[in-house]
């Protein structure tokens, strides 16, 4: 998970992330970037996510704990 900011960073096409900023606050936040963080969780993580359980994360460390609870 060390690469973890900087990956979702580039999905969110943002130059940084807080671990507690909150998913919904992101301009280029939509159904693609979605995609994009499913694909990518996929990809690196081998973790499969839905679009309600990156929803329901609501904060970038949200997301972390739970691709961190299903690896």
């Amino acid at each position: 998970m060390e690469n973890f900011k900087p990956l979702i960073s580039e999905a969110l096409e943002v130059d940084t992330v807080e671990m507690t900023d909150e998913l919904l606050a992101f301009d280029s936040w939509d159904s693609l970037t979605i995609l994009s963080i499913i694909a990518l969780v996929s990809e690196v993580y081998n973790v499969e996510l839905t679009r309600e359980e990156i929803e329901n994360s609501e904060t970038i460390q949200g997301l972390k704990d739970l691709i961190v609870s299903r690896q």
